[in-house]
Formats: structure tokens, C-alpha cells, sequence
């Protein structure tokens, strides 16, 4: 059973690039009732130097978003203006690759997560997710495509987020694939419509289950239901950009963005509703109360949370051996302070938390492992990096 928290106080931190500055606030989160347990919260530990050291394997990208290995030890990076590299063993950037779709590259919104189809040796499919232009303004949308080495062809959107919706924000959005190799899609609330995310007609503020084609498999919580949405695989979130699939359990793994704090790391499960914008350990940029407090009967409570946020952005299951002492760790990109978050698990439950690269002063948008045992994170700025962390030697 999780530990009682202490209840959350106002952050001074934003979760997103393009949310307006916090200001002071003496109205805290309404408190739950006694009956409820509540997550455990961060303790927000400060970087720890003289762990690991990061080395620069390329430079010069425009705000990198996603970094993917290929079976052969390449990498895919896709930059949020649109356009998608290739990362070769040497660390030499290609020209932009042919044929990706046109992205909606205003705001958050942009070229977003690229994965490799687990059956890549045989089909050679890629998938990226992305923000996609429409009647009545943009939305999350997903295409897969063959892959060549140097363009992507056969190109099919195989999911769009419906309905589409004005403003710039809370896109999402990372691709996961679960063992059966249906397609795990996180999305976003769209910021200013975020009471969409209890509306199970909407797309927005939801992690979708999809096939790769497309269709719906039959063992969604909600396949044939009506109006529902069928592809709906668990609702009630914010903004979810950092999902990883656990090793040993095969059960999806997200973190969110909060608000002013609030910041959850979730494993989300089938039909589940995890509460936003109802339930929050967060407050408004205003200050001003969201939603009915921190737990209510029905709504599922985060694993953890962050107050003040991290930002939350990319996120990798540790399972080699290169960093003595990582593995089965939990891997987290921190756009705000800018750190790599480490988290150790049993039983399910977060049993420490230690960040990394602080001193950096970067904004990390995404983290994998490579196929030769290190840390992979990609920098989001205007001449953004892909760094290779190991081990300090001695």
C-alpha cells in the first residue's frame, strides 16, 4: 500500500516550454479526504555529478524530439520543424529523409516520436507520430512508412486524433509497442481544452491502442461501444510525452505533465481513468484550484508525482550492464530544471530517485539505450545535441 504524502504545494516551475510563468499563490490544492491514499511525492534531490559523463556524438540539430535505434546501430532523430535524420556508427548526420508527411511545426506542435517496428528485419516500417493540420485546426496524428535508408515510402496515416482542435499545445505524443506489437499512441489535452479528457468521444487527453494498420483490436476496453472511441485504451491525461514499455512485466509505463506541479509517473491500465482535469496535485499557472483536489473515489492516483515538476519528456527502461548499478532503472528526460531522472522500482512502487547532468543546464527531450549498453539523450534547442552518457572511470 502506498504511504500518506504531504500535500502538495505550489511549484515554481512551468511543465511546458510554452506555458506562461508561474506567479505566487496562497490558495493550495484542495485536500483529499482522509480516507484516500495519495502518491508518493519527489523529494526533489539535486543532481549528482561525477557519475556518468556525457559525450557529444552529434550537434546542429533543430530542436530533436525523438532518437530511435535502427537493428543495425544507426539511429532515426526526428527534429520538430520536420524533418527526420539518420545518425550513422560514425556520429555523421544525413540529409533530411524523403517523404516524411507534413507536420504542423507551430507551438509545441511539430515532427514528434519515431519507432521501429518490432518486425523492422522483415518490413522495414517505421512510425511517426506528429501534428497534423486540419478542418477546424490540429491534432495528433500518426503515419507509418517503409523505410529505404535515405526516404520513407509507402507513407499512411494510420491514426488521427479527432476532433481537431485551434491552439499550439499539448500534443503528446510517444509510440510504444506492446508484445503483441499493437501500437501504444500517448497524447495530450490540447491545453485549453482539457475537460475533453474525460470525454470518451474525444481524442484528446488520451493513450490510444491501435493496430498497425490502424483498426482497433477487439480486446480494447472499448471496442463497439457506441459513440466511444474505440482505439480508447485509458483517459483522464494531461500531456503524457514519456512512455516506456516494463521489461519484465510488459505493462505500459507513462510520466505526464502536471500543471503547477503534478508532474505523475502512471502505468495505465485498460478502461482506467486517471483523473485530469478532475483530480490534479497540481494548481493553475494562475495559482487558481483544478478540478475537486488531489483523489476522488473512481479516479486512479499516480504511482509518483513531482512538485515542483520536472517536465517530463522521454523515457527508457534501463536493461544492460555499461552503468554499474542502473539496471532496472527508470530513465527520465527533465526539460525543466533540465536533468536525466533516474528511478529505482520494486514491487511497483518508486523506492529512489537520483538526477543526473543538471550542470548541463540542457533541456532533455528524449533518452534510449543503445545497442552498446549506454545512455542515449537528445537536447531540445535551436542547435541541439545527441549525447552519449557513460560511466566516470576512476
Amino acid at each position: 500500500m502506498r504511504r500518506l504524502s504531504l500535500l502538495a504545494v505550489p511549484a515554481i516551475l512551468t511543465a511546458c516550454s510554452s506555458s506562461p510563468a508561474a506567479s505566487p499563490t496562497d490558495e493550495p490544492p484542495a485536500v483529499a479526504p482522509p480516507s484516500q491514499i495519495l502518491a508518493d511525492r519527489s523529494p526533489t534531490p539535486p543532481s549528482t555529478r561525477g557519475v556518468v559523463t556525457a559525450e557529444t556524438v552529434a550537434s546542429g540539430l533543430v530542436n530533436p524530439w525523438a532518437i530511435e535505434f535502427l537493428p543495425d546501430g544507426r539511429a532515426l532523430v526526428t527534429e520538430r520543424p520536420g524533418r527526420l535524420r539518420v545518425l550513422s556508427l560514425a556520429g555523421q548526420l544525413s540529409a533530411p529523409v524523403a517523404g516524411v508527411p507534413a507536420v504542423f511545426a507551430q507551438g509545441q506542435g511539430g515532427l514528434l516520436d519515431v519507432a521501429v517496428d518490432p518486425q523492422f528485419a522483415q518490413n522495414q516500417r517505421v512510425y511517426l507520430s506528429f501534428a497534423e493540420a486540419g478542418a477546424g485546426g490540429s491534432g495528433t496524428a500518426v503515419a507509418r512508412a517503409r523505410f529505404t535508408g535515405s526516404a520513407l515510402e509507402d507513407v499512411q496515416v494510420i491514426y488521427r486524433q479527432e476532433p481537431k482542435l485551434n491552439g499550439g499545445a499539448h500534443y503528446g505524443s510517444r509510440l510504444v509497442f506492446d508484445r503483441d506489437g499493437r501500437l501504444y499512441i500517448t497524447q495530450g489535452d490540447r491545453m485549453n481544452w482539457r475537460e475533453r479528457a474525460q470525454d470518451l468521444a474525444m481524442g484528446q487527453g488520451k493513450i490510444m491502442r491501435i493496430a498497425t494498420d490502424g483498426s482497433t483490436p477487439a480486446d480494447n476496453p472499448f471496442a463497439g461501444q457506441g459513440s466511444v472511441q474505440s482505439a480508447i485504451w485509458s483517459y483522464g491525461h494531461r500531456n503524457v510525452q514519456a512512455a516506456a514499455l516494463h521489461p519484465e512485466t510488459g505493462q505500459l509505463w507513462t510520466v505526464e505533465h502536471g500543471a503547477r506541479g503534478g508532474d505523475e509517473l502512471n502505468h495505465p491500465e485498460r478502461g482506467r481513468n486517471y483523473g485530469w482535469p478532475v483530480i490534479t496535485y497540481g494548481v493553475d499557472y494562475s495559482g487558481a484550484r483544478i478540478g475537486e483536489g488531489s483523489a476522488k473515489a473512481g479516479l486512479e492516483q499516480p504511482v509518483y508525482y513531482w512538485d515542483p515538476v520536472i517536465a517530463p519528456s522521454g523515457m527508457a527502461f534501463y536493461t544492460a550492464n555499461a552503468i554499474p548499478g542502473w539496471k532496472g532503472s527508470v530513465l527520465i528526460g527533465s526539460l525543466s530544471p533540465g536533468a536525466l531522472v533516474r528511478l529505482e522500482l520494486t514491487n511497483g512502487r518508486v523506492t529512489s530517485e537520483t538526477r543526473y547532468l543538471g550542470e548541463l543546464g540542457e533541456r532533455i527531450r528524449d533518452v534510449t539505450v543503445g545497442p552498446d549498453g549506454f545512455v542515449y539523450v537528445v537536447t531540445d534547442s535551436g542547435n541541439g545535441r545527441v549525447l552519449r552518457l557513460k560511466p566516470v572511470v576512476g
